[in-house]
C-alpha cells in the first residue's frame, strides 16, 4: 500500500485524490443503478430511410441534433423509419404513397424536459409544418411533455415527419401508440396543412384554431361531428378566420377521429407519464450528484491554495 507523503501540501493532495476516488466510485455505482430506466431511453431519435442511406445527410442530422441538447445523442436509441410505415399510416389519409427514396425527415424526442411540449422546427428545411401543428397532433395522441426537435437535410414540408416524431416517442416510452391514434393524428395534421392552404392564412393561426377547438371538445368529452363543428364554428368566428361549411367539417371530423381514438391510448399515456417522471427524476439525481462532486473538488482544491 502507497503510504501518505508528509509534506502537508502533498498530503492533502493524496487525501484529495483518494476522496474523488470514491466519490467518482460511487458515482459509478449509482449510474449503474438508474441505468434500468434509461433501457427504457426517455430519449430517441428516428432517421428517415433516405437519409439514414446517405453518410453526409445522416452526419448532417446528427451534428443539427447535437447542437440542439445538452445530452450525447451517441446515447439516444435510434431507429430508421421506412417508406412502408409512413404510408401504412397516411396514404388513405393524404393520398400520397411515398417511395423509400424521399423519406428524409429526421427527429429527436428527449422524455426529461416535463414542462409541456417544447417543438423546435428546423425551418429552413420544414416548410410547411410548424412546432404548434406538431404539438396538436401529439396532443391528439395524449402527449402533452417533451422537447421534440425536427429537421431533414434537404427541403421538406414535414408532414411525413410526424411518423417519426411519433416512433421516437414510441421508442423513447418503450410502448406503441395504436394505429387508431396515429391515423387521428396524421389526419389532423394534413387537416390542418390543406385549411391553410385553402384560406391563405398564417399557419400558427390556424394551428391555435385547431387548439382551441380542440380543448373545448376535450373538456366536455364529445365524439360527435355535429356537435364540434358548431364549436369549430365559434372558435373560427372569434378568431376573424372565414370557413366554408365543409371545411368546418373537415376540422370537426378530424377532431372527432381524434376524440374518438382516446380510448384506445391509455396503456401508452400511462406509460408515457411513468417513463417521463423516471427520465426527469434520474437526471435530477444525476445533476445533484455532480454539483455535490464539484463542491466537493472546489473545497479541497481551496485548502490545497490556502485560499
Amino acid at each position: 500500500m502507497k503510504s501518505l507523503d508528509t509534506n502537508p501540501t502533498n498530503y492533502i493532495e493524496d487525501i484529495m485524490v483518494v476522496v474523488m476516488k470514491k466519490l467518482a466510485l460511487g458515482l459509478i455505482l449509482v449510474i449503474m443503478m438508474l441505468s434500468p430506466v434509461y433501457s427504457v431511453s426517455g430519449f430517441a431519435i428516428t432517421y428517415g430511410e433516405t437519409t439514414y442511406a446517405n453518410a453526409d445527410w445522416k452526419n448532417s442530422m446528427n451534428s443539427y441534433f447535437q447542437s440542439k441538447t445538452s445530452k450525447n445523442i451517441n446515447d439516444a436509441t435510434s431507429k430508421v423509419v421506412t417508406a412502408s410505415e409512413v404510408n401504412t399510416i397516411s396514404t388513405n389519409i393524404t393520398g400520397r404513397t411515398y417511395p423509400s427514396s424521399q423519406i428524409f425527415s429526421c427527429a429527436m424526442v428527449d422524455l426529461s424536459y416535463n414542462q409541456g411540449i417544447n417543438v423546435i422546427v428546423d425551418t429552413s428545411k420544414i416548410t410547411v409544418v410548424t412546432p404548434k401543428m406538431y404539438a396538436n397532433a401529439l396532443k391528439s395522441t395524449g402527449i402533452n411533455n417533451g422537447y421534440v426537435v425536427v429537421s431533414s437535410p434537404v427541403s421538406a414540408s414535414g408532414e411525413a415527419a410526424l411518423a417519426g416524431v411519433l416512433e421516437s416517442y414510441e421508442i423513447a416510452v418503450g410502448t406503441p401508440i395504436p394505429d387508431q391514434a396515429k391515423k387521428a393524428a396524421t389526419e389532423e395534421l394534413y387537416t390542418e396543412t390543406q385549411i391553410v392552404n385553402q384560406t391563405g392564412q398564417n399557419p400558427d393561426k390556424i394551428a391555435d384554431l385547431f387548439s382551441k377547438a380542440l380543448d373545448q371538445v376535450q373538456n366536455q368529452n364529445l365524439q360527435d361531428p355535429t356537435q364540434i363543428k358548431v364549436i369549430v364554428v365559434n372558435v373560427a368566428n372569434s378568431m376573424n378566420i372565414n370557413l366554408t361549411d365543409q371545411q368546418a367539417q373537415q376540422i370537426a371530423n378530424s377532431l372527432a377521429n381524434s376524440q374518438q381514438a382516446q380510448s384506445s391510448l391509455t396503456d401508452f399515456k400511462n406509460k408515457l407519464q411513468n417513463v417521463t417522471n423516471q427520465a426527469t427524476q434520474s437526471g435530477g439525481i444525476i445533476d445533484q450528484i455532480m454539483n455535490y462532486l464539484q463542491g466537493i473538488f472546489n473545497y479541497l482544491s481551496s485548502l490545497i491554495s490556502g485560499k
